[in-house]
């Protein structure tokens, strides 16, 4: 990946292994903006982004992103929704219309700037990005389950029993849409298991790579 040409970094993560953080970290050291399940629900709640509504827009005009975010007043100091806790009993969108249409969103936010990507089957939706670079976080099931306890509150049988959905739900997702498995690691080009380092360990690995 050449960091001085328009890149997109996608992060993929077992809940609980805090690769969310370091996307966040990673984005920040990068100086580029940072994505994840909840900033695409909020542009799409926002501005009410279908994927007809996408369709139309991209019919209209070539650089349909581009000109959408400086007519919406997108990209820098936009306001999301909080992020949903993982004991809400967090739902993958189930429907092709809802899958397309966030993929469109994270293809016109890579075409318009630098970014990193956490989630949203990044791997597989930028695996033919000329600048793309694809990670997959992991942690053992000890390190999942003290940090889903400390950040929620919650019982080891609880964790346990909302990691176990989570990943179920996150495999099938990506079995539907991408016929591959997310813990297939040919679809990334780093796999990093996080026991015994910070996330901020994590993120100089990474930058090392790259």
């Amino acid at each position: 990946m050449d960091k001085n040409k328009k890149f997109v970094i996608t992060i993929n993560r077992e809940l609980g292994s805090g690769g969310r953080t370091v996307g966040r970290l990673l984005a920040k050291k990068l100086g580029v903006e940072f994505f994840d399940k909840a900033h695409v629900r909020a542009l799409e709640e926002k501005f009410n982004l279908t994927i007809e509504e996408i369709e139309r827009l991209k019919g209209k005009r070539e650089r349909w992103w581009s000109d959408f975010m400086r007519v919406g007043s997108i990209g820098h100091g936009i306001v999301y929704t909080s992020y949903n806790k993982w004991a809400d009993g967090p739902q993958e969108p189930t429907t092709e219309n809802v899958y397309k249409a966030e993929k469109e969103i994270l293809l016109g936010i890579a075409e318009e700037e630098s970014c990193v990507i956490a989630g949203r089957m990044g791997f597989s939706i930028f695996k033919n990005h000329p600048n793309h670079f694809s990670v997959f976080i992991q942690a053992p099931m000890s390190y999942r389950l003290e940090r889903v306890m400390r950040k929620q509150g919650l019982s080891e049988a609880e964790a346990k029993k909302i990691i176990k959905k989570v990943d179920k739900m996150r495999e099938e997702y990506v079995r539907k849409f991408a016929s591959t498995s997310r813990y297939d690691t040919r679809n990334y080009n780093l796999v990093i298991n996080m026991d015994g380092k910070t996330e901020e360990q994590v993120v100089d690995i990474i930058l090392k790579c790259l």
